[in-house]
């Protein structure tokens, strides 16, 4: 069995009928590369973290290329091919011979899956039954709000009503899970309630809240917040407690990133199994682990009940994955261990995580750390309970194992 995955190509803004209002690639600046963990060692900036991070990519590929890039991954792989994933950095309801793509893919008789799509590209209400008979299995829908006024206001959708209609149509035949960034007093409230209720009604599996982010300690490192000058922010605990409240409430899945997945438990559902945690290894080395200030606290709890001594040290900087050297440079060096333990994901290079860390004249070793050690609502929407336990047994399996590797004896 064997997944493959169909690039299409494009750009946020460009190949999707324009920013919503909300997007976070909106007011991106030239920003100077990096660094992480793609790079070469002796070179800051590679083509995730220059390009990839801001999705800067040309326009569309044509259908030719990707028909020619489709044949030649298939080549490569074997055994049945069970899943079709259609990606890109536009918009796939935007690809302009978007009904040629869908039945080029559907000959394969795999089942296709969308992983991201607005809809506004779609103007026609029989695009939903050319999906479906093509062999649309799974799609991730933008909704915002299932009141077209707000749709067309706040993600400038020119058909908000046929895509709409579009969606309510998959929903019946397809696994549908909407999305919705919340922009506190426009589509929170009651209009978020009428729009769980609505997809609920249509037979969605779920809905991904995406809690709003306005400023750079919340994950614009692109130089472009504020996105919405003024627009609140609901804080990490508020929005955790919304997203339990609603979960209640409707039969469909309901779960937000940075927090939560109330059905699973997660982030950090290992905390909710004392039998796990025992059969993690026990930690034996000193060393600083560097978090985000949202996972923070979890790890340190992790790691306390398996031995460790030593505070999980939160960045100015909400998002583990989202910390770069700016970050860094505001850390108490006094403060940290003899090794340093950064998370895998962050946007540094190695030599100068090795450089900020150093730069009080202690020698210090900087070690990049596992790449997840748990799920947030993106990844755990379709994944199942002990699918994330077994993430995060591996995860902080391996950071303690690096703790005790690198760290100072106890």
């Amino acid at each position: 069995m064997s997944q493959l995955t169909v690039d299409i190509g494009g750009s946020p803004g460009i190949n999707c009928r324009g920013f919503c209002e909300y997007c976070y690639f909106r007011h991106v600046k030239g920003v100077q590369p990096f660094g992480c963990r793609y790079c070469l060692p002796f070179k800051k900036g590679c083509d995730y973290c220059t390009r990839g991070v801001k999705e800067e990519y040309a326009g569309f590929k044509d259908l030719k290329t990707i028909a020619d890039e489709t044949l030649a991954n298939l080549q490569s792989r074997t055994g049945e091919l069970d899943r079709i994933t259609i990606s890109g950095g536009g918009d796939p309801s935007c690809y302009p011979r978007f009904s040629e793509l869908i039945e080029l893919l559907g000959s394969m008789e795999a089942p296709l899956h969308i992983g991201y799509t607005s809809g506004k590209g779609w103007d026609d209400p029989a695009i939903a039954d050319l999906l479906i008979d093509h062999g649309l299995a799974e799609i991730s829908f933008t909704v915002f709000a299932s009141d077209p006024k707000l749709r067309k206001r706040y993600m400038h959708d020119p058909t908000p009503d046929v895509s709409l209609q579009i969606l309510e149509r998959l929903c019946k035949s397809v696994d549908v899970y909407a999305a919705a960034v919340i922009l506190p007093g426009i589509n929170d409230g009651v209009v978020l309630e009428e729009t769980c209720a609505w997809l609920d009604n249509c037979g969605a599996k779920g809905i991904i809240l995406m809690r709003y982010a306005n400023a750079r300690e919340q994950g614009l490192i692109l130089g472009n917040g504020p996105i919405i000058p003024g627009q609140a922010v609901q804080s990490v605990e508020s929005f955790k407690n919304l997203v339990s409240c609603l979960q209640g409430k409707y039969t469909l899945k309901i779960s937000g990133t940075p927090l939560w997945d109330p059905e699973i438990g997660s982030p950090f559902a290992i905390l909710n199994e004392p039998d796990l945690m025992k059969k993690l290894p026990r930690v034996s080395g000193r060393a600083s682990v560097i978090s985000g200030s949202i996972a923070a606290p979890y790890i340190e709890r992790v790691l306390r009940e398996c031995g460790s001594a030593d505070p999980v040290i939160p960045v100015k900087k909400e998002i583990a994955c989202l910390i770069t050297a700016v970050d860094l440079c505001g850390l108490d060096l006094a403060a940290l261990r003899d090794t340093v333990i950064i998370p895998g994901r962050a946007f540094i290079h190695d030599s100068e995580m090795q450089e900020l860390v150093t730069k009080d004249g202690h020698d210090r070793v900087a070690v990049r750390g596992p790449e997840m050690l748990t799920a947030d609502a993106e990844t755990s929407m379709g994944m199942t309970r002990d699918d994330v336990l077994s993430l995060e047994m591996d995860g902080f399996a391996e950071l303690i194992q690096m703790m005790n590797r690198f760290g100072q004896p106890r």
